[in-house]
């Protein structure tokens, strides 16, 4: 896997990986951004979410559990010190309908178990806790 990145002004970046798709970065304005994108650690929480929830509606899928809807709220804590890496993360997954609740927890375990890289990569330095929520209509 590879990716690019260039440079636009001040702290606006934008790259791309294989699936060639420009993502804008930018930093605050106090530190010389223009706030005209989102910022690289927000990335790497928004890239946990979609990589643990595509498993877990990939796993879902395949368990023939239907929902209505399905979103994920994610909080993290940061270190004081640079580099200010995230010291713990929490992940809750809010799932709508009528599901078992049992393969819920089972997609859920599975995907930060076994199959979310990304989860896998942050648990090397952060703690990473979830729970999970079924909100029958």
């Amino acid at each position: 896997m590879q990716a690019e990145v260039q440079h636009v002004r001040g702290l606006t970046f934008v790259g791309k990986g294989k699936t060639n798709h420009w993502v804008v970065m930018d930093g605050p304005s106090e530190l010389g951004g223009s706030e005209a994108g989102t910022r690289p650690m927000e990335l790497v929480l928004v890239a946990l979410g979609g990589c643990t929830g595509m498993d877990v509606v990939s796993i879902l899928g395949k368990m023939k559990v239907k929902f209505t809807d399905f979103k994920i709220s994610i909080t993290a804590e940061e270190k004081e010190e640079y580099p200010k890496i995230f010291k713990k993360i929490h992940i809750k997954y809010l799932i709508y309908g009528d599901v078992p609740e049992d393969k819920v927890k089972k997609a859920i375990e599975l995907s930060q178990t076994r199959y979310c890289s990304v989860s896998g990569i942050l648990r090397k330095s952060a703690e990473v806790t979830y729970e999970y929520e079924i909100l029958r209509e």
